[in-house]
């Protein structure tokens, strides 16, 4: 019989702890955030900080985490790019056959994180997630680089892949196609709306002092907010 049991769990060398406690949070100036100047509804502020985020020199500001739960209701996260921000609510794109697109298809809700530590910024979004129209999904992809279609034509995401050359082989194939076919397509490739019950916007402070601003839907579908104990 095979013996499951954990080994001991070995402490951090020395030298990764030193390395991690010398590492510092917001080693700059931060912004000030008064939270009474806010507009009523959370759309108009997170176009701001993210056009603030970008002016500040943000590295990929449109990065963002989408935490999504299994078909066991375990959680799972990945880091991707945000399509777009509009009054339906906060867009990406992926493969209806992968793993985000399948635990979507069980549980449509999803959870998103925005960090900019340029200036000690996060934005967090939680809300159920529906499917936009095939022609959407097609514009969605078409829009996007020769790379980005190369990507979604390679291969199905989320499954095993036999080897790092056979991986290469794929790549290859598909940015020809992508090249010769720039209208080719991907069929799974699904864009995704989260709609959001609630965003929280976090601004660091130095001092410890952060703010935290949450707005949350009513039932009629407006908006109120509050501030939260950091």
């Amino acid at each position: 019989m095979t013996d499951h049991t954990a080994a001991p769990a070995q402490p951090p060398s020395p030298g990764f702890r030193d390395l991690l406690h010398a590492q510092r949070v917001w080693d700059t100036e931060l912004p000030d955030f008064d939270p009474a100047t806010a507009p009523p509804a959370p759309l108009p502020l997170f176009h701001t900080w993210f056009a603030e985020a970008v002016a500040a020199g943000q590295p990929e500001p449109h990065a963002m985490s989408l935490a999504t739960a299994d078909a066991e209701g375990l959680p799972d996260v990945r880091t991707l790019l945000l399509h777009d921000a509009d009054e339906r609510g906060w867009h990406f794109a992926s493969h209806a056959t992968s793993a985000k697109g399948h635990q979507l298809a069980a549980h449509a809700y999803a959870a998103l994180g925005f960090y900019w530590p340029a200036q000690g910024r996060q934005v967090r979004v939680r809300g159920p997630v529906v499917r936009c129209t095939p022609a959407e999904s097609h514009a969605d992809l078409h829009a996007r680089s020769t790379g980005a279609l190369a990507a979604a034509l390679t291969g199905t995401q989320s499954e095993v892949v036999g080897s790092v050359a056979e991986l290469h082989r794929a790549a290859d194939t598909a940015w020809e196609r992508a090249r010769a076919e720039p209208d080719a397509e991907a069929p799974t490739w699904t864009r995704y709306v989260v709609e959001p019950a609630e965003v929280e916007f976090f601004q660091g402070d130095a001092r410890r002092r952060h703010i935290r601003l949450r707005y949350r839907r009513t039932g009629g579908g407006d908006w109120t907010s509050e501030l939260l104990w950091p």
